[in-house]
């Protein structure tokens, strides 16, 4: 079965990358006895999914504290699934791409132990990735703010459509189970915590690393010895501490990594 979500056919030339980093990035992951991926926004948008910080984001036409955060959620609910009902059915219509499959695949090698993720579309799992750690969450279900009950997404969205927000039958908003700012990180950070701090490889994707304590955790890897592989469009402010730097479009660092590693990505 064919690969969807991509954003170029495979069979086309690469963009140039620096074919020395390709290679030194397989060879970093072939030696590695526990490397991870941290992934952010950068990994889902040849899916179609608008990241936020971007040119052209999300932050640039909503304002974060009215539709990202618990204050906002409290104050107007209904703005904010103005917001994220959107941003749920484009998760729905999105396809992993080869970014996802790549990772998948590495897992699958024993090349990676899994994946964190700062994304909470679950395209990852969708991918084939098993083990994969959520630290801001997941929208396959919502949860009471009052009682705690636990909705799927069909309900949520029928609640929304019906009220303009969704309420709980105890009378409590429900919350889609994403965390939102000024929440605490889901408990998988805690997990994210530790795999960081054993990790020999860690293999940044798609993140501007501008978020934290997420963000904190490459820091985190590189002190207790961890190589760090990086790879996004544009610069971070931990490039200084990677060892490996992939600079380019990451269908495109996926795409010759995974032919240099011997990753058929072809579906």
């Amino acid at each position: 079965m064919g690969l969807r979500g991509d954003l170029r056919d495979p069979t086309l030339p690469l963009m140039k990358l620096d074919p020395r980093q390709i290679a030194l990035a397989a060879e970093t992951l072939r030696n590695a006895q526990q490397a991870w991926a941290l992934t952010g926004a950068g990994v889902s948008t040849p899916s179609g999914i608008p990241d936020f910080r971007g040119p052209g984001g999300l932050w640039e036409l909503w304002d974060p504290e009215e539709v990202s955060s618990l204050p906002g959620f409290l104050r107007d609910p209904q703005q904010f699934y103005t917001f994220w009902l959107w941003r749920f059915e484009k998760m729905e219509e999105a396809q992993p791409n080869v970014v996802h499959h790549l990772l998948a695949r590495l897992e699958e090698k024993g090349l990676l132990q899994g994946v964190i993720t700062q994304n909470i579309d679950g395209l990852h799992h969708r991918a084939g990735s098993r083990r994969v750690l959520e630290v801001h969450g997941h929208v396959r279900s919502g949860s009471c703010l009052k009682c705690r009950g636990s909705f799927s997404p069909e309900w949520i969205k029928a609640e929304v459509r019906a009220l303009g927000y969704a309420r709980c039958p105890c009378g409590g908003l429900v919350k889609p189970d994403v965390v939102l700012f000024g929440e605490e990180l889901a408990l998988d950070f805690h997990q994210a915590h530790q795999a960081a701090e054993q990790a020999d490889v860690l293999f940044v994707l798609g993140t501007s690393l501008e978020v934290w304590p997420v963000a904190g955790l490459v820091p985190l890897a590189a002190h207790h010895g961890a190589k760090i592989i990086l790879a996004n469009r544009d610069p971070t402010r931990y490039d200084a501490q990677a060892a490996v730097l992939l600079r380019g479009e990451l269908v495109e660092v996926a795409l010759a990594l995974g032919q240099a590693l011997g990753v058929n990505l072809g579906g």
